[in-house]
């Protein structure tokens, strides 16, 4: 059986959260997800002292991720076959490493 290809990382901003590309490439690399494009970047209220990416909302074709680390926060689309538990675990793993 032929292994699927790894997703796609699109690089459409300059500027990303620190060390969230390594992140996002690893993720990449994982079955079911087809495409992570970082998104806009924004400041929040509230501070989060460790980078942390979590599942916003449903999307056509997968789901809006946001990133926080600080008081920046970036929007990430992940276009995926998975499942909101799936990518949940997904995206643990990527972390991890």
């Amino acid at each position: 059986m032929e292994k699927p290809s790894p997703g796609r990382l699109v690089w459409n901003h300059s500027t990303h959260i620190p060390g969230l590309i390594p992140i996002l490439e690893r993720l990449c690399k994982q079955d079911g997800i087809v495409t992570v494009t970082p998104g806009v970047i924004g400041r929040s209220k509230g501070h989060c002292p460790s980078l942390q990416i979590r599942i916003s909302v449903p999307i056509r074709g997968g789901f809006k991720t946001i990133a926080r680390q600080g008081k920046t926060v970036q929007e990430v689309f992940i276009l995926t076959e998975l499942e909101k538990e799936q990518l949940e675990s997904a995206i643990a793993i990527a972390m991890r490493k």
